[in-house]
């Protein structure tokens, strides 16, 4: 029997859940819970944490579980590690449906740093306008660079005060088009951007508008993951889930 984990909350994994149903593949769609209104799926829902890879494996193996799909997004890799163990220690197939990374086109000014506190101290000392696209989880970083004025776009509003001094909320939900993130960079007067590089084309547009305007971006590294199989399209993924189903 053929029953599917869906490790989701991108937007590669909602057209994966509408492929799903629409194929009648048996399949749960799991979200870690950090939204406060997650987009509704065709799959039955799953949300919040399974306590690890120990937790995952046992989940996997109460379940029936026998594939995963990790359609996560590219910076949730603690979650991506645990799939990869407790997929090999219950045997359980996986493949990753992972965006291409972003790459810098002609015109653009990048610079590359590992993780979010060497983004934060890549920051200038003279003040300067920021836009942070990173969510809400990693702010804090940037109390160390105060002098700066803050902008963010959340999904959900923050929950009390944010940990920075001078900070703007902007509360919307993605993806975001091109005409809008020039219009927002540039009624904000922004000067700099800070992003991970979460690839894909969602989430493109600020860069896009960052290179019309010729603001330097900060541009944060994906983490490095264990080695898994992996593929960029839903096609690809049914593909894979009909091999091994011998379909």
């Amino acid at each position: 029997m053929t029953r599917v984990l869906l490790l989701g909350g991108t937007t590669e994994a909602s057209r994966l859940a509408a492929a799903f149903a629409r194929d009648g593949v048996e399949a749960v769609f799991s979200y870690a819970g950090r939204t406060a209104a997650p987009v509704a799926q065709p799959l039955p829902i799953r949300v919040g944490g399974f306590g690890g890879a120990e937790g995952l494996a046992a989940w996997l193996r109460a379940e029936g579980i026998s594939h995963v799909v990790d359609a996560t997004h590219p910076f949730a890799a603690q979650m991506s590690r645990n799939a990869v163990a407790a997929c090999a220690a219950t045997g359980t197939a996986l493949i990753a449906l992972e965006r291409r990374p972003w790459a810098a086109a002609p015109g653009d000014d990048w610079t590359h740093v590992a993780d979010i506190e060497t983004a934060a101290a890549a920051l200038p000392e003279t003040p300067e306008r920021v836009f942070l696209a990173i969510g809400r989880q990693h702010l804090a970083a940037f109390a160390a660079k105060p002098q700066h004025h803050y902008l963010l776009r959340l999904v959900d509003p923050p929950e009390g005060a944010l940990p920075l001094p001078d900070a703007e909320a902007v509360i919307s939900r993605g993806p975001f088009g091109y005409d809008d993130d020039l219009e927002l960079l540039r009624s904000r007067r922004i000067t700099r951007l800070v992003t991970k590089n979460a690839g894909g084309e969602g989430a493109r547009a600020k860069l896009d508008a960052a290179r019309t305007l010729g603001l330097p971006v900060i541009v944060v590294d994906r983490p490095a993951l264990p080695p898994r199989a992996s593929v960029e399209t839903v096609a690809e993924v049914l593909a894979w889930l009909h091999a091994e189903r011998g379909v």
